[in-house]
């Protein structure tokens, strides 16, 4: 089931960053994380994954001021259950609410370590910063076009 994020999942999704943090996120962004579940997850319709009672992954988007452009942010799934589908469908999600609204373009940025999943789902690479997050962790900007 996903859903959209509580105040009351905080903790449950600072446990799936801290279970995803190194390799797929630097330690230091997790003061980053814990501000935008405070500040900005609303903003941001930040949904969460449920499975059995128990949060299993998230993600957010927003719509650009044009209304053309989403750009996703904090996806990530339950270290242990990668590979089950939740992240996909998460991405789907997302996807279904920002062609619901007219998006043509989503963007995002990840790590190399994410970046084979959301080529799979049919996002294309436009630039990589090497160590753009950290050592070692380089930042790849990517888009996906939406049909009309």
């Amino acid at each position: 089931m996903i859903r959209a994020f509580r105040a009351g999942d905080r903790d449950a999704c600072l446990a799936l960053f801290d279970g995803n943090s190194a390799p797929y996120f630097a330690p230091s962004e997790r003061a980053d994380f814990a501000h935008f579940l405070d500040h900005d997850a609303a903003k941001w319709v930040f949904q969460v994954a449920e499975r059995d009672g128990h949060i299993v992954g998230c993600g957010g988007m927003a719509i650009g001021g044009n209304g053309r452009i989403a750009h996703f942010c904090w996806g990530m799934v339950d270290r242990t259950l990668h590979r089950q589908g939740i992240g996909t469908a998460l991405v789907y999600a997302r996807l279904d609410r920002a062609a619901q609204a007219g998006v043509r373009e989503v963007r995002l940025d990840t790590s190399q370590h994410s970046r084979a999943f959301y080529e799979r789902l049919g996002f294309r690479a436009e630039s990589v910063t090497a160590d753009g997050y950290g050592p070692r962790l380089d930042r790849c900007d990517m888009v996906l076009m939406l049909r009309p």
